[in-house]
C-alpha cells in the first residue's frame, strides 16, 4: 500500500499526531491564545497600586474644580469676616489679611490651576510629537532644522524666558499656556524624537514604505501606537510643569492676578505678609494642593513605567527552577481535556 493509500500515514503525515486506536485522527493541541489587552497600558495602570492611588487624588481634586460652585457657592474674593484668622469652624482653613475664606479660594483655584497644567501638558506633548515624528521619519535635512530649533530652546534659560515672555505679552490665561507651551515643548520633543528614532529603523516601518503607505499615516497609525509609553510619560511630565511654571510666575507677580489660582493665592499671601505675621493657614494649603497634584502625576508616571517595562514589573507569585511556566501548564490542561 503506497503513502497516498493509507488514511492514517497521511494524517500523521499532515497533523503531525498519529491517529488514536479507534482510527479517529486527533489534532495536535494548540497553544493557549494570548489575552488581548491583558498587559494593556490602561487595565495595568488600574493594576499597579501607584497608579491607582494617583488616579484617585486626580479624580479628587478634578471634582474638587468641577463642583466647586457647590462647594463653595459664592464669589470666593469677596471678604468673609475677620481678616487673619486662624482655622475655625466659621472658616475650616481660616482667613486671609482680607478676611477671605482660605478654603473657597483653594477649591476655586483649583479650576485655573488645573486647567492651565493638562492644556499646557496636551499641547507641549503634541508640538514635541509632531517635531519628534517628523525628525525622526522626513530625513535628514528635515531632522537638522528640527533638531537645531530644539537645540536652540534647550539652551535658552527657561525661567528668564518666562519672565520675559510673560512681562511683554497680555495678562491672561492664554498668554500663561502660550508662554509655557512655547518654553515647555523642547524637552519632549527630544525625548519623543529618540524613541522614535529606534521605530523608524524596524521592519514594519520599512513594510508600511514598500507597500506604498503614506508618510502622515505610517507616522500616526505604525510609529504612534508603539510608542504609548513614552508619550504618556511626557505628558505627565508636561502637565506637572504646566502647574508649577504657572505657580510660580504667579507668584512673582507676572501671571493674571485678577484670577483665583494656587499661584495667585501665594502671591496675594505674601504682598499680606503671611509669611512674616505667622499666618501659615493662607500659604501652606495651596502649596500643599500643588505638591499632591505632582505627587500623584508622579505615581501615575511610575505606574507607566511599571506597567510598560518588563524590567520593573514585580513577579505575582514565588517560582521554583523546576515550576512549570504558565503556557506548557496550560498546554498540559488542553491535552488533559
Amino acid at each position: 500500500m503506497s503513502l497516498a493509500q493509507d488514511p492514517r500515514a497521511m494524517a500523521e503525515l499532515e497533523l503531525g499526531t498519529p491517529p488514536g486506536p479507534d482510527g479517529q485522527v486527533r489534532t495536535a493541541p494548540q497553544p493557549p491564545r494570548r489575552r488581548r489587552g491583558g498587559n494593556g497600558l490602561v487595565r495595568g495602570l488600574f493594576g499597579n497600586a501607584k497608579a491607582a492611588s494617583g488616579l484617585v487624588i486626580l479624580v479628587l481634586f478634578a471634582l474638587m474644580a468641577v463642583f466647586a460652585p457647590v462647594l463653595a457657592p459664592g464669589d470666593p474674593t469677596l471678604i468673609q469676616g475677620i481678616g487673619s484668622q486662624p482655622p475655625s469652624p466659621e472658616h475650616w482653613l481660616g482667613t486671609t489679611a482680607k478676611g477671605q475664606d482660605v478654603l473657597a479660594l483653594n477649591i476655586w483655584g483649583s479650576r485655573s490651576s488645573l486647567f492651565v497644567g493638562f492644556t499646557v501638558g496636551i499641547l507641549a506633548t503634541f508640538v514635541g510629537l509632531l517635531v519628534g515624528l517628523a525628525s525622526a521619519y522626513l530625513g535628514r535635512t528635515i531632522d537638522n532644522v528640527l533638531s537645531l530649533v530644539t537645540n536652540v530652546f534647550l539652551l535658552l534659560p527657561g525661567l528668564p524666558l518666562l519672565v520675559i515672555l510673560a512681562a511683554f505679552l497680555p495678562q491672561g490665561l492664554g498668554t500663561v499656556v502660550l508662554v509655557l507651551v512655547i518654553t515647555g515643548w523642547a524637552g519632549s520633543a527630544r525625548v519623543l524624537r529618540s524613541q522614535a528614532m529606534s521605530i523608524r529603523g524596524k521592519d514594519f516601518v520599512a513594510a508600511s514604505q514598500v507597500t506604498g503607505e503614506g508618510g502622515l499615516r505610517i507616522m500616526f497609525r505604525e510609529m504612534l501606537p508603539n510608542m504609548a509609553s513614552i508619550v504618556m510619560s511626557t505628558f505627565l511630565a508636561c502637565v506637572i510643569f504646566g502647574i508649577g511654571a504657572q505657580a510660580g510666575l504667579e507668584f512673582l507677580g507676572l501671571g493674571d492676578i485678577s484670577t483665583v489660582s494656587w499661584g495667585t493665592n501665594l502671591y496675594w499671601a505674601s504682598n499680606d505678609g503671611a509669611l512674616l505675621t505667622g499666618a501659615w493657614w493662607v500659604f501652606v494649603p495651596p502649596g500643599v494642593c500643588i505638591a499632591l497634584v505632582a505627587f500623584a502625576l508622579a505615581l501615575v508616571n511610575y505606574g507607566v513605567d511599571e506597567t510598560t517595562n518588563p524590567r520593573l514589573r514585580r513577579p505575582r507569585r514565588r517560582t521554583t527552577p523546576d515550576a512549570p511556566t504558565r503556557v506548557a501548564a496550560d498546554t498540559r490542561k488542553e491535552m488533559v481535556r
